[in-house]
């Protein structure tokens, strides 16, 4: 569908003047639609990064705060608890440094023994 319309506008990207053949049109041609979204895909990151740095610090999450109460940990907590991979944690057990216990089909470990390889 063509239109009969040609209103005289000015690019809000360059600032050039255009005929317009719609009331909506607001570049004067594809290559400034493109620039223009990239500046603002650019300026909504960097509005999203100013205001995230501007949040307080999050709390420490509840799941970090239930590790904090347990004795026996699972292999996946006692990573967690200690910030290292889970494997990590599996090769400690097979060099002797920590003692698992097979409960089920998991391994628990003692937090005693998590805290004594810090001591």
């Amino acid at each position: 569908m063509s239109s009969n319309l040609h209103i005289p506008k000015k690019c809000q990207y360059c600032g050039n003047a255009f005929v317009a053949r719609t009331t909506v049109t607001k570049y004067c041609g594809c290559k400034c639609a493109k620039y223009a979204y990239k500046a603002r895909k650019r300026a909504e990151k960097v509005q999203a990064t100013l205001k995230e740095e501007m949040q307080p610090e999050v709390a420490i999450p509840s799941s970090t705060t239930a590790i904090n109460q347990k004795d026996f940990l699972s292999i996946t907590e006692a990573s967690q608890l200690i910030g290292v991979s889970r494997w990590t944690i599996q090769r400690m057990i097979k060099r002797g440094q920590l003692k698992a216990v097979p409960f089920g089909r998991k391994h628990i470990v003692a937090r005693y023994q998590i805290e004594s390889l810090f001591n």
